[in-house]
């Protein structure tokens, strides 16, 4: 496969189910899957360490981890263990969470720059089998390494990518990031901002935006009945709109129409809201944030995220026939 391409799963299927779309994908030949983990359904670590577990040479990200409810350590610990499992074949995604989700479970998210910038430094370290002091505002470490008293004591290749959405935090990224998950739900001219924030954090480290792996979330609806696909993808766009708006409003999305969603929806969010916001969501909104459509369609769409920046699509499989998406894009998007 010349084209990098990549898998993102969320909950949608059962774990035995994901299992096998993610031994179909490698032997498809797919880059990369990543398992999500920003709702309080599916833990990433677990399905992350099943799929290492029935696969050779796929890379297995966490697409993402948040960086208030696992200890520094206890995140380097996690991964050590799961690059164990399938060596220099573990990316970490780590993401800065959102409310109100932090704020039910009793997180108070604040500065979130400097935690993320305490939270990829210390992990970072330890990974490198450092020792580590450190007193910052939300990581203190007192002369802290990874314990590893049997097995493999070398530096672990495990690459570090921010879930970042906003200017400031993608500077940030640009900075101090292996690579960065650029959001789904977006349109392409998104990146354009991404691509400048990337690069006006990387000079700061004495790189290039180059330098800084760019996959990017891209919901994936595909089918021949072009409607049934853009039908698909409209529950979940509709979802986003009420649920995570700021995401909604980076990509364009008007503030009239996010308004109109946020009428109906509340959070959690009932099936009967989502239906009745759903009727809100034009086949516009749907196609310019997602790869929704024919094959040739949703192909199309993945080669405009790609101009605008990204390096390699993950793609979000909706629908029913997840290996059909696998199938279309075995063989690449490029023309």
């Amino acid at each position: 496969m010349a084209d990098r391409v990549a898998m993102y799963l969320q909950d949608a299927h059962s774990l035995q189910d994901a299992i096998e779309y993610v031994k179909y994908a490698e032997a498809r030949g797919f880059e990369a899957v990543w398992q999500a983990e920003s709702r309080l359904v599916r833990d990433a670590i677990v399905p992350m360490a099943a799929f290492a577990a029935v696969t050779s040479r796929i890379k297995i990200g966490s697409g993402v981890i948040n960086n208030w409810t696992r200890n520094a350590a206890v995140i380097a610990a996690t991964f050590l263990t799961l690059d164990d499992l399938a060596q220099d074949r573990i990316y970490l995604g780590i993401g800065a969470w959102w409310d109100p989700l932090a704020a039910k479970v009793g997180i108070t998210r604040r500065r979130n720059l400097l935690a993320m910038r305490e939270v990829v430094t210390t992990v970072r370290a330890l990974l490198n089998r450092e020792r580590v002091s450190y007193k910052g505002e939300f990581v203190q470490l007192d002369d802290v390494e990874l314990d590893v008293v049997h097995g493999r004591k070398e530096p672990r290749n495990v690459p570090i990518y921010v879930g970042a959405t906003g200017p400031k935090m993608m500077a940030l990224t640009g900075e101090i990031g292996d690579g960065v998950v650029l959001n789904y739900l977006v349109s392409p001219k998104y990146n354009d901002m991404a691509m400048q924030q990337l690069e006006i954090g990387a000079k700061k480290a004495g790189k290039s935006v180059y330098d800084i792996d760019r996959p990017q979330l891209v919901v994936c609806s595909v089918d021949n009945d072009r409607q049934k696909a853009l039908d698909a993808a409209r529950k979940l766009v509709t979802q986003y709109l009420g649920q995570q708006p700021h995401i909604m409003k980076a990509s364009g999305v008007s503030q009239e129409l996010l308004d109109e969603i946020g009428q109906v929806l509340t959070w959690p969010a009932t099936e009967e809201q989502i239906l009745e916001a759903m009727k809100l969501v034009p086949d516009d909104v749907v196609q310019m944030i997602t790869a929704s459509g024919t094959p040739d369609e949703v192909k199309a769409k993945v080669r405009e995220y790609i101009d605008h920046g990204a390096t390699c699509p993950i793609l979000y499989p909706l629908g029913e026939d997840v290996r059909l998406m696998i199938d279309i894009f075995a063989d690449g998007y490029s023309v």
